[in-house]
């Protein structure tokens, strides 16, 4: 997988430019449903991540990018889950989780913000 740009609102993989929130789930990549975190939000200021929504657990690391400013809220549960499924949870501003994803995608699945 070639992460090839990434700004503000946007995000291009293998030649294909996202200009929304993506979930890479074993090599596949689909939108992030943020529907079911949405009840939180007022709770957060911002719709953070949540166990309610389809985390791609099936991988010995998931990253999740927070965002080109670092601002996307992750609730302590999607934490707690990591822990108790045994999967190592890097939580990092999105720049610094597509470097991470460009060193070693090996058995990794990652959530990416692309905004805030």
């Amino acid at each position: 997988m070639r992460f090839e740009d990434f700004s503000f609102g946007s995000i291009r993989i293998d030649g294909v430019t996202y200009e929304y929130d993506v979930v890479i789930d074993g090599g596949e990549i689909r939108k992030r449903k943020k529907k079911p975190s949405k009840q939180y939000r007022d709770a957060f200021g911002h719709t953070p991540l949540s166990n309610d929504e389809r985390i791609p657990w099936k991988c010995r690391r998931l990253v999740i990018g927070t965002g080109a400013h670092g601002a996307l809220p992750v609730m302590k549960e999607v934490q707690a889950e990591a822990e108790r499924r045994k999967v190592e949870l890097l939580i990092l501003p999105t720049a610094q989780a597509i470097e991470i994803l460009r060193g070693s995608p090996a058995e990794t699945n990652a959530i990416l913000h692309i905004t805030c």
